[in-house]
């Protein structure tokens, strides 16, 4: 794991407000030259600290108005797979979690209505063998919903120099 110094949480910090910011706006803000700028943002994506570059849409705006957690869960190892590969082939799913307790997995999941929801439920989740059972919950309101990271708070294996 590569290690992050001050600077580096600093420019994490600042691309997760807005990712569109000129190398310039950057430099300025932290008080360093823009080729050390530069230099920082390919190291953080060549170590695979910063994923990608992506646009944040809302949901709402393009008829997406209902975000539901489904939980499921099944017996036999054997239907992972073909569970993960319908998840991963599936729009409809923002996030898939293996989780601990009662349930194998939780989804994320955004469509347009109930309508929506049930097919999903039937043609993707139900429609893999082996499935036993399923739990759905759906938002009524969002209070927080973030994409940002805590990297402002100490970081552990933290150091002066970035390796």
């Amino acid at each position: 794991m590569a290690r992050l110094d001050e600077t580096d949480c600093h420019l994490l910090s600042l691309l997760q407000e807005d990712d569109r910011q000129p190398l310039a706006t950057l430099s300025e803000k932290m008080g360093i030259a823009i080729s050390t700028i530069n230099d920082r943002i390919k190291r953080l994506v060549r170590n695979g600290i910063i994923s990608g570059f992506h646009a944040r849409i809302a949901p709402e705006a393009v008829g997406l108005d209902l975000l539901a957690f489904i939980m499921v869960s099944w017996s036999n190892p054997k239907v992972e797979p073909a569970f993960l590969d319908k998840v991963k082939a599936s729009a409809d799913v923002l996030e898939c979690h293996h989780i601990t307790g009662a349930w194998n997995y939780l989804l994320k999941v955004r469509v347009g209505t109930t309508r929506d929801l049930e097919r999903f439920l039937t043609d993707t989740i139900k429609a893999v063998g082996g499935v036993e059972r399923t739990e759905t919950l759906i938002a009524l309101s969002t209070a927080k919903e973030t994409w940002k990271v805590g990297i402002e708070r100490p970081m552990p294996n933290s150091s002066k120099q970035v390796q």
